[in-house]
């Protein structure tokens, strides 16, 4: 039975999925923040390949060559990819819509590759249904693209077409900071505006407001003090320039979910605007993957769509299904592999 992984590789995490038969059999993801420089990459890897095991081909997508610690998109690429040789030895690199290809032309392909990783989800979901609007809130980023018909519709490719578009928005549920959802917050009946300090992020409301999944932050808090709920709202009292004691817990749980308000009214600005060109029918449903599908549920519901979780589409395990949604690009990567001829010669060399 043939095994194959597929690797998603981040700024902040790396995410594995393992296929066996044709089936999901498990996920994991790892912190790797690329801050830290790329040995952190490398550990990540080697932590991922402990837990996960070995396999008979490997998948690589990224959207790491983004981070500032490369001078350029290409550079990135190159790197990420010199980093997955060193760790997978042959691998099918998917370069979206140009396919699966062999690492050695990436060269030729950092356009198709950079950034690619939504573009194997969406290919996933368009494939299991006449159409939906997929939505896939990570920690950072959450994606929102029309699919119908077997083909997905996005406007944009590039990180900086599918910004203009609204299929990619830089908000997520645990790493946004703060500052960066909103300007100003609602406090003890006034207006407040902001202090523009990296202080809380979105994990700190979530954790609050009692939505947040159970080990899904795996990044270090703002402040490096524990992730705790009392901790929490020590961070976010910081944002208005307030100690926690200022005021009851309640109050804080209110400022929380103004926070969180505001998150999802600018998912719901998005996700009106890639529906504003008429693409999908109006009962087309929205399928949400990642982390945040307790936030995609609610964004469903106020666009008036039926639900579907990401991971009733997969061919997997029932013990692997949660995971396997949480790194959907990883689970679509290895499957779409598992039945890609391309990705068979590539993987061998």
């Amino acid at each position: 039975m043939t095994t194959i992984i597929g690797w998603d590789v981040g700024g902040a995490h790396l995410k594995a999925a393992r296929v066996e038969g044709g089936r999901v059999v498990g996920a994991v993801q790892v912190a790797s923040p690329l801050r830290l420089g790329l040995q952190r990459l490398g550990q990540a890897f080697a932590e991922a390949k402990t837990e996960i095991g070995a396999a008979d081909r490997h998948a690589v997508t990224m959207t790491a060559e983004l981070a500032d610690t490369f001078a350029s998109r290409a550079d990135g690429v190159a790197a990420i990819v010199g980093i997955a040789v060193s760790e997978l030895g042959p691998f099918a690199l998917y370069a979206g819509r140009a396919g699966f290809i062999d690492p050695r032309d990436a060269p030729d392909h950092v356009a198709d590759i950079a950034s690619a990783n939504w573009h194997a989800s969406a290919a996933l979901v368009a494939h299991a249904g006449p159409a939906a609007l997929f939505a896939d809130m990570g920690s950072t980023t959450t994606d929102l693209i029309p699919v119908r018909d077997g083909a997905i519709l996005a406007r944009g490719y590039t990180d900086a077409e599918r910004l203009a578009t609204g299929e990619l928005l830089y908000t997520g549920l645990v790493r946004s900071f703060l500052m960066a959802v909103t300007e100003r917050a609602p406090v003890a009946g006034r207006w407040t505006t902001l202090i523009r300090e990296n202080f809380a992020t979105m994990a700190d409301v979530h954790r609050i407001r009692g939505t947040l999944p159970e080990g899904v932050d795996q990044m270090a808090t703002a402040d490096g003090r524990p992730k705790t709920i009392e901790a929490s709202r020590a961070r976010l009292a910081r944002m208005v320039g307030a100690d926690a004691a200022d005021a009851d817990d309640a109050a804080w749980h209110r400022l929380a979910d103004y926070f969180a308000e505001k998150q999802l009214q600018s998912l719901t600005d998005a996700a009106l605007l890639v529906l504003s060109f008429g693409l999908l029918p109006p009962d087309a449903p929205l399928v949400g993957a990642g982390i945040g599908t307790g936030v995609l549920r609610e964004l469903a519901r106020r666009l008036g769509r039926p639900y579907r979780d990401f991971a009733t589409l997969l061919p997997a395990e029932p013990a692997a299904r949660e995971s396997a949604a949480h790194c959907a690009p990883a689970a679509a990567l290895a499957l779409l592999a598992a039945a890609s001829k391309a990705a068979t010669r590539s993987s061998a060399g």
